[in-house]
C-alpha cells in the first residue's frame, strides 16, 4: 500500500512539474511571437508587423504602394534627395530587434518602428554632422515625407 501511495506522489509531482514548466514558457515566450517584425512577405496582421515602409497586404509585408518603395519588388528604394543625387535603402532597422545591430549613432537609443527616421550613407552622414537634422526624401512618384537623422547605414551605397 504504501509503494501505490509513493507512486501515486511522485506521480502527481510529475504532473505539478510538467503543468509549471507549460505555464512558465507560454508566459514567456508568448510576447516574442507576438511582437515579431516581419520583413518582405513575411506573416503580418497590422501595419505594426511589417518592418520600416512595408505594409500587411493580404496577411504578408509588402511594398506600400502609395509610399512608392519598392524593397520588396526590386531588393531596395530609392529617393531622390536635393542637389546630391539619390540613395538606396537597405532595409536596415533601427529598432530593438532589428538589423541594424545596434542602438542609433547619434542618441544610441534604439528607435520604434513607427518612428520617421534615417540612417544615412556614410557620406551623407558626414562623421555625425546631420545627426538630429530633418531631411526631406521623396519617391519616385512625388510623395515626400520628413525624416531625423540617427544613424549611419553601413551597408547603404552611393548610386
Amino acid at each position: 500500500k504504501s509503494q501505490a501511495v509513493s507512486f501515486l506522489l511522485h506521480m502527481a509531482n510529475l504532473v505539478l512539474w510538467a503543468s509549471l514548466s507549460l505555464l512558465f514558457n507560454t508566459i514567456t515566450l508568448l510576447p516574442l511571437s507576438t511582437n515579431a517584425i516581419s520583413s518582405c512577405n513575411g506573416p503580418c496582421k497590422t501595419l505594426n508587423d511589417c518592418s520600416g515602409q512595408l505594409i500587411c497586404i493580404n496577411g504578408k509585408c509588402n511594398d506600400d504602394p502609395d509610399v512608392g518603395t519598392t524593397i520588396c519588388s526590386k531588393g531596395g528604394s530609392t529617393s531622390p534627395t536635393p542637389s546630391t543625387g539619390s540613395c538606396q535603402s537597405s532595409g536596415n532597422l533601427i529598432c530593438n530587434g532589428g538589423d541594424g545591430g545596434g542602438p542609433s549613432a547619434c542618441d544610441e537609443i534604439f528607435h520604434e518602428n513607427t518612428e520617421r527616421v534615417v540612417a544615412l550613407s556614410t557620406g551623407w552622414y558626414n562623421r555625425g554632422s546631420r545627426c538630429g537634422k530633418m531631411i526631406r526624401i521623396t519617391a519616385k512618384n512625388g510623395r515626400s515625407v520628413t525624416a531625423k537623422v540617427v544613424d549611419e547605414c553601413d551597408s547603404c551605397q552611393w548610386l
